[in-house]
Formats: structure tokens, C-alpha cells, sequence
């Protein structure tokens, strides 16, 4: 049996511990017939990757986990026909398989593309998972189009999906994008992203009344708990949330009188449930590649840890759970 190393898991410990995260020695995955084996090169972390380590369960057998990652795909399973041995890549993955933190990673090549030629793979690998976020937020819940105007607000802007968000606003719609920040150094990353307007989400209600004093269309939220009654004053009639977060009790009845529709982002929602139409995160991946190819879209890669091992993963989780990092981390082989 061949086999590789892998950063893995036993159970949810805190990040601190040694044991979160553990060099590990596992088969190499076996392709599945619509499956790429990909040599990762890079992984970001993400919200998600923290949350699904946190709350794993005891178990006998580690847990591979990570979603993003870019890489050079090694083989292929018999029914592939989008891609090949040695195409440069990039993905977020399919929760209900073992994930990217290894040397090789099996992945069905629907939900693939192409990364961008423009992008080193450490660059490449801080977008995936955010930007097909944003993308169905915008695109598939929201209706977006190219000629799309109104106010879109971006609750932590300057975090992976709202930095993502921002730019495909900008470059594929005509919106007025409002992104939250609150410490000086989120402030000047959102603006440099591209961001029409700032607002503080330590004061949501007051700020975004200055900003767009008749109200909101959009309203894309990771922070939900706690926002209900300030986004029924805020959203125009309506309008519209797309939310990413699971807050528990939620109460929406303070969004009927504006008639305000909600929606669920879950990216995972295609792969888990192998819907006929989950060849568009390929797609959507595609797209973006080209527009980072462009210039139109850049990386949100702000800090790159060169050490792809279970003390490089950790310090990447570690960092993200601290709830401040503008842009993406990234760990890099």
C-alpha cells in the first residue's frame, strides 16, 4: 500500500495543544472515476477548517482536514475529461472527504479549474473558498448581474469571503459597496480592495444610516447573531440577506414587514449533495481565474507560513481564531 504524510486529527483539542494537529502517515487516496489526485503545494485556513477542528469527535482514525488548495494534479480516475496530469490547480474541497492538508489529495474535477497563471500556488491557494462564497452570495442568491445598482453592504470586509466579495462586486456589477471595518489597518485594506464606502460594525445601525442614508439592498452576513433588528431598520424594502453564519434562536420575524428575503450560504452544499449543477463551482473558478489574470481581481494572501507541517497548520489556525486577520493565511510547501 503506498502511502503519504498528512497533518491530521484525533478530537477537538484547542489549537495550543500539540495533539490539534499531528504529523500523521496514511494511504494515498484512491481517484474515484471523476476524481483528480492533486500534489498540494499550498492550503489556506479558514473559519470553517478552525470550527470543523474544534468540534471534531474522538476517533481511531485521524481526520484529515482543510478545505482550499492549490496544487499539480498527479493522476487522473478513468471518467476525467476537463483535466490532465500536470495542469496547475486550484479547489475548496468537499466537506465529506478527507481534506487538503497532505502531500496528495483526491477531489472530484467538477468542482476544479485551473488556477490562475498569474498566481504563485501560495497566492492561488488563499481564494478558492472565499470566492465561491462570494460568489454564490452575489450571483445565486442576490440575482446579480452586470448591470445590478443598489447599496451591497459586506459585513467583515476585510476577512476572506468580504475581501473576495468586494472585488467581484467591483468587477462584475454596477453596486455601491459598502464593506465594515473597524480597526485602521481593515479600513485601508477593504479601501484598497476596492470599497465605495466604510462602515463600523461596532456601530452598524449608525454608521451605514451616514453612509447610505436611504437604506440598503444587500446585505452579505458571517455575523448574524445579534444583527435581526438592524438589518430590519437598515435594508430597504425588499431587499435582501445572504447569510454564512449559524447563529442559534434565530428570529427573523423583524425582516416581514419590509417583506426582506433570506438566504443560506453554504458552499459545500453542491458537493455534499451531488446536485446536477455542481460543475459551476468549476465554472465560477474559471471565470475568476481570468479575472485575476486580468488584474481585475488579486490575491487576499497576507501572510504566508512556509512550513506545511502540523506545527506550520497550527500556527496558521491559531492565527485565524484570533478573529484579526485581514486577508487569508496560508501555509506553503
Amino acid at each position: 500500500m503506498n502511502t503519504m504524510n498528512a497533518v491530521g486529527s484525533y478530537r477537538g483539542l484547542p489549537v495550543d495543544d500539540a495533539q490539534s494537529l499531528t504529523s500523521v502517515v496514511v494511504p494515498v487516496p484512491e481517484p474515484r472515476p471523476h476524481d483528480v489526485l492533486v500534489r498540494v503545494r499550498a492550503v489556506s485556513v479558514n473559519p470553517a477548517d478552525v470550527k470543523v477542528r474544534a468540534g471534531l469527535g474522538a476517533t481511531d482514525s485521524p481526520r484529515i482536514l482543510g478545505f482550499d488548495a492549490a496544487g499539480v494534479v498527479e493522476a487522473v480516475g478513468p471518467e476525467v475529461t476537463t483535466l490532465a496530469v500536470g495542469d496547475e490547480v486550484w479547489y475548496a474541497g468537499d466537506i465529506t472527504r478527507a481534506g487538503s492538508n497532505a502531500e496528495l489529495h483526491a477531489v472530484d474535477e467538477r468542482i476544479v479549474a485551473r488556477k490562475p497563471a498569474s498566481l504563485s500556488f501560495a497566492e492561488a491557494a488563499a481564494l478558492p473558498l472565499t470566492v465561491i462564497t462570494a460568489w454564490e452570495a452575489l450571483f445565486d442568491h442576490f440575482g446579480l448581474t452586470s448591470d445590478s445598482t443598489g447599496e451591497l453592504l459586506l459585513l467583515g470586509g476585510a476577512g476572506g469571503v468580504g475581501s473576495a466579495a468586494i472585488q467581484l462586486a467591483k468587477a462584475l456589477t454596477k453596486t455601491t459597496v459598502l464593506a465594515s471595518a473597524s480597526r485602521p489597518e481593515s479600513r485601508k485594506w477593504v479601501e484598497s480592495l476596492g470599497a465605495d464606502l466604510v462602515v463600523d460594525h461596532h456601530d452598524l445601525l449608525t454608521s451605514t444610516r451616514a453612509a447610505a442614508p436611504d437604506g440598503v439592498r444587500y446585505v452579505l452576513s458571517p455575523f448574524t447573531r445579534g444583527n435581526i433588528e438592524t438589518y430590519a431598520e437598515i435594508l430597504r424594502p425588499f431587499g435582501h440577506i445572504t447569510a454564512t453564519d449559524e447563529p442559534e434562536g434565530l428570529e427573523l420575524l423583524p425582516l416581514k414587514s419590509k417583506s426582506i428575503g433570506w438566504h443560506w450560504e453554504f458552499m459545500f452544499t453542491r458537493s455534499m449533495y451531488a446536485t446536477d449543477d455542481q460543475i459551476e463551482q468549476k465554472r465560477l473558478l474559471e471565470k475568476t481565474a481570468a479575472l485575476v489574470d486580468e488584474g481585475r481581481v488579486r490575491t487576499t494572501a497576507t501572510t504566508v507560513i512556509d512550513d506545511f507541517s502540523a506545527a506550520g497548520l497550527r500556527e496558521a489556525h491559531r492565527l485565524v481564531e484570533t478573529g484579526r486577520v485581514v486577508g487569508k493565511v496560508v501555509v506553503s510547501r
